[in-house]
């Protein structure tokens, strides 16, 4: 019990970094939707959709393929630092060539012939991103969890507070033609015109500060590459990357199919812009189970490989698995059950309550991926990562075919369907195919029902007369209690 003790200390200090860094940039969109064109806000958002994507080549699954290598029996972890991180400081040193030489093409095809600068921007901060990534998951080996969470804070705090210096700061004191020391140091910092090359200076500087806070890393490493290992790694990574694409895939289609394939007229007086950003403000509620998940993600992936060679792994990782779905189900059904209330505190116009209704699906969806992302671990602990890649593929393929059939027939509720078809798909392919290869004693029956629970008392909620708004939100508590209360009779014996 004291290893899942450990492990859930980590997730909450990986948790509090997530939840901050995510609310630390949250802030930025005010600022932004203040201080720049819409047009430079639209540039902004495409340049950080190719960003995501590029970084998931850039990376090429080094991070997993780091965590595998580093607890393989006999293994030298300085010596796995040392090839993973050698190989990729020179291909992301390439691929940012590749990308400065192409600049003006990029440009051009993105719309921004004259503003070829943003690619160069892009180029170095892919380059800062990727060659920080294997230090930081030294940290995560190491069970350093309070310092990885500080430094994450802290660059994301820094690029926060170079976005308001040059946005808030330097252009308004710009503009007013003031004179003084203030006003000659933002005529060295600060040009007019081009607002959101800032955006992307900030973040370059924020992710370059990061050399010197690693400099021991970086100090210790020695130049390595042996072909054999470095072919033995490309062989588990790639499926990770492929993996990590067709990821994308179902996280990022459905909003860019939505208003193309949502008939006209479909919510009556909301066009299908509206529509679409009626949809994407709800997504964002179902954010909190991404953070849960996240946070246990970075605590858990370093764990599970220390833990692999233990004769008792597959019962610990059941024992882990019982307490994350536990733990999500608890989550979802804090937020499910409050979600009006939700709702009318961070979506504040009434449009928005047009697509409340979705917030428990993609949760569930959610929880579902966090089941799948446990279960994955039979397949980087055998190293038949090209499994990952098959069952990715698969749920891409939901994500298409059923986001073209049903969002003309069902809108919000049917790309949130979707969502949930596809995790519930990608978890059972991997379940079945790991308990062939990699058995793990999971207690199924236990966790669906729970999750049956759950989703009833959701059910409860919805069906309740109206009681007003005290007498309602403590009908809610009472109905999350039988859930806890549920919890503890069933497993108060493993609470010893």
């Amino acid at each position: 019990m004291s290893i899942l003790k450990k492990l859930a200390g980590e997730t909450a200090l990986y948790g509090v970094s997530s939840i901050l860094g995510r609310t630390l940039n949250f802030l930025l969109t005010p600022l932004f939707a203040s201080y720049l064109a819409v047009s430079e806000f639209g540039v902004s958002v495409d340049i950080y959709s190719i960003a995501a994507v590029l970084n998931v080549i850039y990376l090429f699954g080094f991070e997993t393929t780091y965590f595998r290598f580093s607890k393989k029996e006999n293994a030298h972890e300085p010596s796995v630092f040392n090839q993973i991180e050698s190989t990729l400081l020179l291909s992301s040193l390439v691929f940012s060539a590749i990308l400065v030489l192409s600049a003006q093409p990029i440009a051009n095809f993105l719309e921004y012939p004259t503003h070829v600068n943003y690619i160069y921007y892009l180029a170095a901060i892919l380059f800062f991103d990727t060659v920080v990534a294997i230090p930081f998951a030294q940290l995560r080996l190491a069970h350093k969890a309070a310092k990885f969470a500080s430094i994450k804070i802290a660059n994301i705090v820094l690029n926060v507070l170079l976005n308001i210096f040059f946005l808030a700061i330097c252009k308004p004191v710009y503009e007013s033609g003031a004179t003084g020391m203030l006003a000659d140091l933002v005529q060295l910092a600060y040009s007019p015109g081009d607002d959101v090359k800032y955006v992307f200076i900030s973040n370059l500087v924020a992710n370059a500060i990061l050399i010197p806070i690693f400099c021991k890393s970086f100090l210790k490493m020695r130049w390595q590459f042996d072909k054999v290992v470095f072919l033995q790694m490309l062989r588990y990574a790639y499926p990770i990357v492929i993996l990590g694409l067709a990821g994308m895939v179902n996280e990022m289609l459905s909003r860019f199919i939505f208003k193309k394939v949502l008939p006209t007229n479909f919510y009556p007086g909301y066009t299908e812009q509206e529509a679409l950003g009626i949809f994407g403000a709800c997504y964002k509620l179902s954010m909190f189970m991404s953070l849960a998940i996240q946070s246990f993600r970075y605590a858990a992936e370093p764990f599970f490989f220390s833990q692999a060679r233990d004769k008792n792994s597959p019962e610990t990782f059941a024992v882990v698995m019982k307490w994350f779905v536990i733990t999500c189900l608890f989550l979802f059904l804090a937020i499910s059950l409050n979600v009006e209330l939700l709702g009318k505190i961070m979506l504040r116009k009434d449009a928005y309550q047009l697509g409340l209704g979705i917030v428990p699906v993609l949760l569930m969806a959610n929880l579902f991926l966090g089941i799948y992302f446990n279960l994955t671990i039979w397949f980087k602990l055998t190293d038949r990562t090209i499994y990952g890649t098959y069952i990715s593929i698969l749920g891409a393929v939901v994500t298409v075919v059923f986001n073209f059939l049903l969002i003309p027939i069902a809108g919000f509720a049917g790309s949130a369907a979707t969502t949930l078809l596809c995790y519930l798909v990608m978890t059972i392919a991997c379940y079945l195919l790991g308990q062939k290869y990699y058995p793990i004693p999971y207690k199924i029956g236990n966790a669906m029902g729970y999750i049956l629970l759950s989703v009833a008392l959701v059910f409860i909620s919805r069906n309740l007369p109206d009681l007003g708004k005290i007498q309602g939100f403590a009908a809610n508590v009472m109905l999350l209690m039988v859930f806890v209360a549920s919890v503890f009779w069933n497993e108060k014996k493993g609470l010893n």
